[in-house]
C-alpha cells in the first residue's frame, strides 16, 4: 500500500476532491498538521510521496511560523529520495524556495475564478494536458513563485505570470486550486478572515461573483481535478509502489 505524507498548514486547506482519488487507489494518507503541531519535524522516509497543501502565511516567515523551515527541509529530502511531490498555492511556492527560487508578492491578489492558460510545455504535459488552453481555475493566493532553474513552466494567467511548474518528472508546483468542490469554496467564504480579504480588493460585488462563478464553473474543474490528479497517482504506478492498482480496477468491487 503507497503511502502519502501530507503537509497541512491550516484546517480549512484540506485535500478536498483528491482525497477521494488517493482513496481509491489504496493510498494511505498520514497528516503532519502543523496548525496542530507547529514543531514538528518531519521526514520523507518510508513515504512514497509527498503532497504540499496551501496556508495563508508566506513562505519567508519562519520567524512567526519555524515549520517552514522544517518543511523545506522535508521537500529537499524528498528531492533527495527521488518521489514524486505535488505542492498547491503554498505548498508550491515552498518547493520553489526549496529549489532556490524567490517568492515575492503578486502584482495583484488573484481570489475568486481566474483564467489560466497553459504554456507550449504545458499542453504536452502529463498532468496540464489535459487543459483544453485556457480553463478557469480557481485562486486565493497573494504572492508568486519565479520558476525554479531547471524547472519547465506549465501556465500562466493574465495577472500571474507564473502559475504551474514541473521540475524533472515527478515534482509538480501548481498555484490554482484544483482540489475545491463547491462546499470546499463556501467554508473558506464562510471563514471571517478570508471576508475582510475580499472587502479589501474593493470590487463591489465580488463575493456574489465567487458564488456565481463556482455554480458555473465547478463542474469543468472536477473534470480536469480528476484527470490531471489521476495522471499524478500515475506517476506512483511508474515508481511501483501501485503494484496492485491493476488488480484494485479489475475488481473495484472486492
Amino acid at each position: 500500500m503507497p503511502k502519502l505524507l501530507v503537509f497541512q498548514h491550516v484546517a480549512h486547506e484540506i485535500l478536498g476532491t483528491l482525497d477521494p482519488l488517493l482513496r481509491r487507489y489504496g493510498f494511505r494518507n498520514r497528516y503532519c498538521n502543523f496548525g496542530r503541531t507547529p514543531d514538528a519535524q518531519p521526514s520523507v522516509e518510508g513515504y512514497h510521496g509527498l503532497i504540499v497543501l496551501g496556508g495563508p502565511m508566506n513562505v519567508d516567515q519562519a520567524d512567526r511560523h519555524p515549520h517552514l523551515d522544517a518543511e523545506i527541509r522535508a521537500i529537499r529530502e524528498a528531492f533527495e529520495r527521488d518521489i514524486p511531490i505535488l505542492g498547491i498555492c503554498l505548498g508550491a511556492q515552498l518547493i520553489a524556495k526549496a529549489l532556490g527560487s524567490p517568492v515575492t508578492a503578486n502584482p495583484e491578489k488573484e481570489i475568486g475564478w481566474v483564467d489560466v492558460t497553459v504554456s507550449e510545455e504545458g499542453a504536452r504535459d502529463p498532468l496540464l494536458g489535459h487543459f483544453d488552453g485556457t480553463e478557469k481555475l480557481f485562486q486565493w493566493h497573494a504572492d508568486t513563485f519565479a520558476i525554479p532553474e531547471g524547472a519547465v513552466a506549465l501556465a500562466s494567467s493574465q495577472s500571474c505570470t507564473n502559475q504551474a511548474f514541473r521540475y524533472g518528472d515527478k515534482v509538480y508546483g501548481l498555484q490554482f486550486h484544483l482540489e475545491v468542490d463547491p462546499p470546499l469554496v463556501e467554508r473558506w467564504l464562510g471563514i471571517p478572515v478570508h471576508l475582510e480579504e475580499i472587502a479589501s480588493l474593493e470590487r463591489p460585488g465580488h463575493l456574489e461573483q465567487i458564488r456565481s462563478d463556482t455554480a458555473k464553473h465547478s463542474a469543468r474543474l472536477r473534470q480536469l481535478s480528476d484527470l490531471c490528479f489521476t495522471s499524478f497517482i500515475e506517476l506512483f504506478r511508474e515508481e511501483g509502489s501501485l503494484a496492485r492498482l491493476t488488480k484494485r480496477e479489475s475488481h473495484p468491487h472486492r
